[in-house]
């Protein structure tokens, strides 16, 4: 089980995602920053690629994102209509950057639910702007690129993949729109776990994974949010870690559970967070040793790294 960010791209970016792919041989993918289209097109031609190099994923999901699908509206204020700001997500065109699951087990596409159309306004206790128009309160949904419960079926029965990617908490104004957006991102989960939204909760087990743009101690952003879904009784954080070998003298947190390399600092952004009572074999964050060859593979890919975690249903 891992996420893991895609970003569409030149061709020596895709290789070498495919080639990180392939090394980490996992049954279940969450990709992140994949381009969607409605025939699942490209979607497919990646899970081609990979069963070409002996690693075949039979089983796909991915659905229409909110990253470039416009509002209508001129939500940044600038006076200009259908530009990627004025999208529920950020985007230059609709399915830009959305997500996909690649699976060796059966994806029960009927009982898969998505939650992209969530309005932010119907959060209990959201923190959308004061001031924010009506007109816009209205529409503006929540999930940044989606919140999918997805169940894959295993010799144990179905196992839920509650997966979602959130905005970064920066590149915004001083109603900190997308702090503030990117914290009920991941307070949407807790309000789900805890049966307090229109829809029933997952039952275990379940994982719940995905890009929250966050790290809980270090960076921008509100953090009480991701905090509290990795403080959740019905998840168990097994603090995957790893070793990108680079020295961060001004960080708080633990850097070998970064997840991804900025020119200021590493973060721990990515997570895999299994259900209580899920046994959990082993954990990390990809990161090879400095020496290693594959390093420069896994940078030309992202600047994320893998997160991983191997698990055991009764």
């Amino acid at each position: 089980m891992l996420a893991r960010d895609i970003s569409g791209g030149k061709d020596a970016q895709v290789e070498a995602a495919l080639q990180v792919i392939a090394a980490l041989d996992a049954d279940v993918l969450l990709l992140t920053s994949v381009d969607y289209d409605r025939g699942l097109v490209a979607l497919d031609l990646l899970a081609d690629r990979l069963a070409m190099m002996g690693h075949a994923y039979p089983h796909r999901f991915a659905l229409r994102p909110n990253t470039g699908m416009q509002t209508g509206l001129d939500l940044d204020g600038d006076g200009r209509f259908g530009e990627p700001e004025d999208a529920q997500g950020w985007g230059r065109f609709s399915g830009q950057a959305g997500m996909a699951i690649l699976s060796r087990l059966p994806v029960d596409h009927q009982a898969a639910r998505d939650f992209a159309g969530f309005l932010w306004a119907d959060l209990p206790g959201n923190l959308i702007p004061p001031g924010t128009v009506a007109k816009v309160t209205a529409l503006q949904r929540l999930s940044t690129t989606a919140h999918w419960d997805v169940p894959v079926i295993t010799a144990s029965g179905p196992l839920h993949l509650l997966a979602f990617h959130a905005t970064p908490p920066v590149f915004d104004g001083p109603d900190d729109w997308n702090g503030r957006r990117n914290h009920d991102e991941a307070v949407f989960w807790l309000h789900y776990l805890n049966g307090d939204l229109p829809m029933a909760p997952a039952p275990a087990p379940f994982v719940v994974l995905g890009d929250a743009n966050l790290d809980p101690v270090d960076g921008d952003g509100l953090t009480a949010g991701i905090r509290a879904l990795l403080a959740h009784p019905a998840v168990q954080d097994v603090l995957p870690k790893g070793g990108h070998g680079r020295i961060e003298p001004d960080q708080r947190g633990d850097p070998a559970l970064d997840t991804a390399l900025y020119d200021f600092g590493g973060l721990r952004v990515d997570y895999v967070l299994p259900s209580a009572g899920v046994e959990v074999v082993a954990a990390g964050v990809l990161w090879p040793p400095g020496d290693d060859p594959f390093t420069g593979i896994l940078a030309r890919a992202s600047r994320h790294a893998p997160v991983w975690v191997e698990i055991e249903l009764p």
